[in-house]
């Protein structure tokens, strides 16, 4: 019996640990939307497969994308988007700001570039977020930005002067400014990408969206076009990432792309918009994996160092 005793007080402290993590898993659980008991959550998926190339740096796009959420939500015109974009034209060659005008006060595209051989190829993502409140924008903005920073560093490792050139940009209030809608979301969001298409003179466009989910499967937009798509789709075979864009279509999306397919230019969306937690605060770093984001990346690298090269652009396009 006296055995017994110096043991119980070691029973209550085990008891009370129990309920302590358990607390603590049930404070988790509301933070992250229940993410466990979900059956559409995307780390349930399969993940991306593993490119056969390593010469795009997903981890380092994830840390830019890390950076970016690390300043919270980043709705155009804020603060912190502001600071985003202190931080994001210091890391493109050539960066600078592009002010959207009188009509978007505030509003600034961050533009860079890699020179070379005619009208250039241009890599797209936006910076801004939702305006929802609490919204870090893990996927939807901040993965694509880190991508096509990184595509900028390791084309500007292999670019030549007999080379298309190339341009980037990172457009401000692709997002609309108010929710619920007010108004086409044509006409009253795609701001910084309307602005651009005005401007800028591209001979082909690639957009980067939502790419970084766990389970990423990037099927054609309608909207996209189908020539520049299908040598996407041979890109991805050719590095190992086939996987990741299916031999599928779906329904049109209105994105950064449309203001230049409206031109008439050759572009197209990458965009899983399968993504469970558009537009919602779930969307956190998380929900992403850096698997994903290195298929998107080696996969747009090799299209672009295709389509850069002399005679690179005719033939399909």
């Amino acid at each position: 019996m006296r055995r017994l005793l110096p043991a119980m007080p070691r029973l209550l402290l085990v008891a009370v640990g129990l309920q302590l993590v358990a607390a603590g898993l049930l404070v988790w659980q509301v933070a992250t939307d229940f993410a466990l008991l979900r059956s559409d959550d995307a780390s349930a998926a399969a993940d991306a497969p593993r490119a056969r190339v390593d010469r795009f740096d997903g981890a380092a796009a994830m840390r830019w994308a890390r950076r970016q959420v690390a300043l919270g939500p980043r709705p155009a015109g804020s603060a912190a988007a502001r600071r985003a974009g202190e931080m994001l034209v210091r890391a493109l060659p050539d960066g600078r700001f592009v002010d959207l005008g009188p009509e978007h006060p505030g509003l600034r595209n961050v533009v860079g570039s890699l020179p070379g051989r005619g009208r250039p190829i241009l890599l797209v993502a936006h910076y801004d977020t939702a305006p929802v409140p609490g919204h870090v924008g893990a996927n939807d903005s901040a993965a694509g930005v880190g991508a096509v920073i990184e595509l900028a560093r390791a084309l500007a490792r292999t670019q030549h002067p007999t080379d298309r050139a190339i341009a980037f940009l990172l457009t401000d209030g692709e997002e609309a400014p108010e929710l619920p809608l007010r108004g086409a979301f044509y006409d009253v969001a795609l701001r910084g990408s309307r602005a651009a298409a005005a401007t800028m003179d591209p001979e082909t466009v690639i957009v980067l969206d939502f790419i970084a989910q766990k389970g990423l499967r990037i099927e054609r937009e309608a909207g996209s076009d189908p020539a520049l798509w299908a040598r996407l789709r041979a890109a991805a075979r050719r590095v190992g990432t086939q996987a990741v864009f299916p031999d599928a279509t779906r329904s049109e999306i209105v994105d950064d792309h449309t203001p230049f397919a409206r031109r008439g230019i050759p572009a197209i969306d990458l965009i899983d918009f399968d993504y469970p937690c558009w537009h919602r605060t779930c969307d956190t770093l998380d929900r992403l994996s850096v698997r994903s984001l290195d298929a998107v990346g080696e996969t747009v690298l090799e299209l672009v160092r295709e389509l850069r090269r002399p005679g690179g652009l005719r033939g399909s396009l």
